[in-house]
C-alpha cells in the first residue's frame, strides 16, 4: 500500500474510470470485470510531488493515472528535459531513483494539476490478472511511453527552437488536443520553464519562438490552454511515420 501525510486513500473501479481499459474485456464479462476490479485511489495535490516521502509498494504494476497532469524532470550539468504526463500512464516513481548512475544527475517530480492515481500493487494486480487482456494493455501503455519518450528525443534534436515548440504543440494535440472551428484547442496551462525543458531550450528562446509562431498565426494562447492554427509541422508528420512504420517491422517478443 502507498501512503502519505497529504494523501488519502480510496477506493476505485479500475475499469470503470479508464473506459479505454475497460473496453480491452469480452462484453460478456466486462460488468463481473468492472465490479472485480478494484483499487485503492490516492490524489496528489498541485506542487513538487516528494516520492521519498511516500510509504511505497515492494510488489505490483505500480501507478496507473486516472486524472491530473504531472511532469518528471531531469538533470544533467545545468541542463534539463521532461517528460509530460497525464490520464493513462503507468508511473513506477520510485523504480531506480536510489541506484548510482555513472553520470550524477537529478530527478524531481511535479504535479501541474491535482493527480488521481490507481494503486495497482499486489492485490489489485491479482485481481486485473483474471482478465489476461488488460495485462497485455497495461503493459501497452508502459511501451507507448518509452515510444513517445523516442519521438521527443527526435523532436529536440531539430536545430530550431521555433520548429520544436511546433511540433511539441502538435504532439501534445494528439493525446490531448480537442478539434474546435477555430482550430484545434489545447487544454493544457503550460509555462514557459516547462516548455523550455520540453524541447531543451532555454526560457528566453523559448519566449521569443512563441511569440515568433504567434505572428505567424499557428499558435494563440488562450485562456484554457493553446489554440493551434493551420496543419501539423510536416516535420512531424516525417517522425510520426517512422515511428510508425518501425512499430510495425518490430519483431514480436
Amino acid at each position: 500500500m502507498l501512503s502519505s501525510p497529504r494523501t488519502h486513500a480510496r477506493v476505485c473501479r479500475i475499469l470503470r474510470e479508464d473506459p479505454e481499459l475497460g473496453a480491452r474485456v469480452a462484453p460478456g464479462e466486462r460488468e463481473r470485470a468492472i465490479a472485480e476490479c478494484v483499487a485503492a485511489s490516492i490524489t496528489i495535490p498541485r506542487g513538487k510531488w516528494r516520492v521519498g516521502q511516500m510509504l511505497l509498494m515492494s510488489d505490483g504494476i505500480g501507478l496507473l493515472a486516472l486524472s491530473g497532469l504531472l511532469t518528471r524532470r531531469v538533470g544533467l550539468d545545468g541542463r534539463f528535459g521532461a517528460e509530460l504526463l497525464g490520464a493513462g500512464d503507468l508511473l513506477r516513481p520510485w523504480q531506480g531513483e536510489d541506484v548510482e548512475s555513472t553520470l550524477p544527475h537529478t530527478t524531481g517530480w511535479r504535479v501541474i494539476e491535482p493527480v488521481r492515481v490507481a494503486v495497482l500493487d499486489l492485490a489489485a494486480t491479482e485481481r486485473l490478472a483474471h482478465y489476461p487482456a488488460l495485462i497485455g494493455a497495461i503493459t501497452g501503455r508502459a511501451l507507448n511511453r518509452s515510444r513517445c519518450l523516442g519521438l521527443m528525443m527526435a523532436i529536440v534534436h531539430h536545430p530550431g527552437t521555433d520548429v520544436r515548440l511546433h511540433m511539441l504543440m502538435w504532439h501534445l494535440a494528439d493525446r490531448w488536443g480537442r478539434v474546435r472551428p477555430d482550430g484545434v484547442h489545447l487544454p493544457l496551462r503550460l509555462s514557459h520553464s516547462l516548455l523550455a525543458d520540453l524541447v531543451a531550450a532555454q526560457r528566453p528562446s523559448v519566449t521569443m519562438s512563441l511569440k515568433r509562431l504567434r505572428e505567424r498565426g499557428l499558435l494563440e494562447a488562450v485562456d484554457t490552454g493553446w489554440l493551434l492554427h493551420g496543419d501539423p509541422p510536416g516535420e512531424l508528420l516525417e517522425l510520426q511515420h517512422v515511428a510508425v512504420s518501425d512499430a510495425r517491422v518490430a519483431p514480436r517478443p
